[in-house]
């Protein structure tokens, strides 16, 4: 297995010492929230990680540059850690469907983690909708003209539950909750989602905290606001 290494401002020995401090925060909410509040600031970078059906999977750590869904990959393996040891072996389990290092068994669509991680991630948006959320069934990975969004990656139906923005009141804010993944629904043929972050709740704000290419690095933005002419939002829940 080809392994690449980049940690940017970070060392190993440094990421010990962030993660031995982390489990002193017991509620998952508030780790989520201290460990990726390290990482404001990191720079946005597309397609970071190597493999694809012609070229072969490299396991890949890239603190240095992120994007959007290599930002939470990152944050929920901390989340499962106490060493970088630890947090290399949780990244395995986190990206790719049973730890094996292959561009076929990585995790490509927001949704594969509740599918294939219910060990490790719950679907929160009927709970959060509590009746607003609607129900759809998409086909994942499959456009409007017949071809794959990903070549040799398999089209699956997949029933998904949304909330829509204009649904997403105090009621439903106050159901969702800090460390939250927060996946903005596409209307798309072929998607769960077009984009993810993190919810965080701190002194009565509402954050999305999220690896933004417009803004190109890691950022908060106020969450009622960022939502507002989105589609909708899916809601997973780390156990």
């Amino acid at each position: 297995m080809k392994e690449k290494k980049l940690l940017g401002k970070w060392t190993e020995e440094k990421l010990d010492d962030l993660l031995k401090e982390s489990p002193s925060f017991n509620n998952t909410g508030k780790r989520t929230a201290f460990l990726s509040r390290q990482f404001l600031g990191t720079g946005y970078k597309e397609s970071t990680l190597t493999g694809d059906v012609n070229t072969p999977e490299v396991f890949v750590i890239n603190l240095e540059k992120v994007d959007c869904f290599t930002f939470l990959d990152y944050i929920e393996a901390m989340r499962r850690s106490g060493s970088f040891p630890d947090f290399r072996e949780n990244l395995k389990k986190v990206r790719y469907h049973s730890g094996e290092i292959a561009y076929e068994s990585r995790n490509h669509f927001f949704t594969d983690w509740r599918t294939y991680h219910p060990d490790l991630i719950e679907d929160a948006t009927e709970h959060a909708g509590m009746g607003k959320s609607r129900r759809i069934k998409k086909t994942l990975n499959l456009r409007d003209d017949g071809t794959c969004c990903l070549s040799g990656i398999p089209c699956t139906e997949r029933e998904l539950a949304y909330i829509p923005a204009g649904d997403i009141d105090d009621a439903v804010i106050e159901r969702l909750r800090t460390g939250d993944y927060i996946g903005i629904y596409s209307e798309k043929n072929g998607l769960d989602v077009s984009h993810v972050g993190i919810l965080i709740k701190e002194q009565e704000k509402v954050k999305f905290r999220h690896a933004s290419s417009v803004k190109r690095k890691v950022i908060d933005e106020d969450f009622r606001g960022y939502i507002k002419d989105k589609p909708g939002i899916i809601a997973l829940r780390p156990r």
